[in-house]
């Protein structure tokens, strides 16, 4: 399951954010939307779990909380359920 992830640190790279969520479950990939321009964050990303349920509860424990100062947004990415 593609999760959809919003309000990251704009130093965050795709390294930072696997290891963020590979605490709550088998992650295949994580991916962090670069500005070209800058080389830096945009501040959302795309995470892609193995297991629907590990990603549904990590959406549960993320959404809506504050990370670095910044409201986080965790939701299925478009397409997925």
């Amino acid at each position: 399951m593609r999760l959809f992830v919003a309000g990251l640190p704009y130093d965050m790279d795709h390294r930072d954010l696997k290891e963020m969520f590979e605490l709550y479950g088998s992650i295949t990939s994580a991916k962090v939307v670069m500005d070209h321009a800058t080389g830096k964050s945009k501040g959302f990303g795309f995470v892609d779990f193995e297991n629907e349920a590990e990603a549904k509860e990590t959406m549960l424990l993320f959404d809506g909380k504050m990370i670095g100062g910044k409201p986080f947004t965790v939701k299925p990415a478009e397409g997925q359920r």
